[in-house]
């Protein structure tokens, strides 16, 4: 069995667990690129590259988990420990609208205070203005309806009915039990993300779907996140979309653990390794048709290079962005700059106004 085995199998769409590590592990960079290029172009054929002008709110840092992979979060009683009142929740919203934005991204910490009512205030908050809220990581509404003694079909029910239009895809990070009792024992299980996203698209909900990479897993891990993903959109179709990131390791706990360099180890941090898991995330999620390149992380000619590797979604111009700012990262893109860039790779960009396109 070869890597152009695994390749042949993935552009038919039938490669499994064993096929995708071994194009993370052996096949040529630009043989993957080719191969995730053609299955771009076939879903795609019109060559439009997407993205959105919101603004990415987080309302909290306090966070019960306390992540090893985390620089943002903060605990109960830290001197720089904030929530957002509503008048500059608002205040950022009106700023956003101002600037042409039509989607709010609100993510915070896992309050340890907050439940279902706390996070409903929020929702119906956001929804004063004439704006979609793109809200709520599967963590978050976990811990909402643990603290407050509910399933959750009921809180997404109370936050859907509350005004929540979709759920990001945060807190995926690997979804392997292995990797997570490593960097984020705290939090909840790869089976209890995906209960989340489920009921969400049971209850008619889009939501996307994530993958932070690069610290410490396999390439096999990483090709298991993916046909996780692809196995649960097959049972739901409820994923709109797919963003790989790398690790950001910039002031964490994590970049000072001996065990991390494992999967940065195999490359899978750097660009090459980036633009590697990108092209494999195309080919193994053909169920799903927007996959977004990751700018705000690997910066504008990266990305720009993703286009290339089955990428067909720029993401968001970011009016504001917190989390990986804390790990020391500041690329930052107007919308002119994402718009130029896209067309000088031989693209055409199209606004989107929120999920799904």
């Amino acid at each position: 069995m070869t890597w152009r085995d695994s390749l042949g199998r993935a552009l038919a769409g039938t490669a499994d667990l064993r096929d995708a590590s071994r194009l993370l592990r052996e096949a040529p960079l630009f043989e993957l690129g080719r191969a995730a290029d053609r299955v771009r172009r076939r879903i795609h054929p019109d060559g439009v590259v997407t993205y959105i002008v919101d603004r990415n709110i987080n309302y909290t840092n306090l966070c019960a988990c306390g992540c090893s992979f985390c620089a943002f979060y903060r605990e109960k009683g830290a001197s720089d420990a904030y929530l957002l009142s509503d008048e500059e929740l608002s205040k950022k919203i009106g700023e956003t609208i101002a600037l042409g934005g039509t989607q709010i991204l609100l993510q915070g910490g896992l309050h340890p205070d907050w439940g279902i009512e706390e996070a409903v205030r929020l929702v119906r908050a956001v929804k004063r203005h004439p704006i979609r809220l793109h809200g709520f990581s599967p963590p978050e509404i976990w811990h909402f309806a643990t603290r407050s003694g509910i399933g959750l079909p009921e809180a997404i029910a109370r936050l859907k009915g509350a005004g929540l239009d979709s759920i990001p895809g945060g807190g995926a990070e690997i979804l392997d039990d292995e990797v997570r009792g490593l960097i984020s024992p705290r939090k909840i299980g790869w089976e209890a993300w995906a209960a989340v996203m489920r009921e969400a698209h049971r209850q008619g909900l889009p939501t996307s779907a994530t993958m932070m990479f690069g610290s410490v897993e396999t390439p096999e891990q990483v090709a298991r996140h993916l046909v996780r993903v692809r196995d649960l959109q097959v049972e739901t179709g409820g994923f709109v979309s797919f963003i790989p990131w790398t690790f950001q390791p910039g002031n964490t706990a994590l970049a000072r653990d001996p065990r991390y360099g494992t999967g940065g180890g195999n490359g899978l941090g750097n660009p090459t390794g980036y633009l590697r898991v990108l092209a494999v995330s195309r080919l193994l999620l053909q169920n799903v048709r927007r996959v977004q390149v990751s700018w705000v992380t690997m910066g504008a000619k990266v990305a720009q290079l993703g286009l290339f590797f089955g990428g067909n979604d720029f993401g968001s111009t970011m009016i504001e962005e917190n989390v990986v700012a804390a790990a020391g990262v500041s690329f930052r893109m107007t919308e002119e700059e994402i718009v130029s860039t896209i067309r000088d790779a031989g693209f055409a960009p199209a606004r989107r106004e929120a999920y799904p396109c």
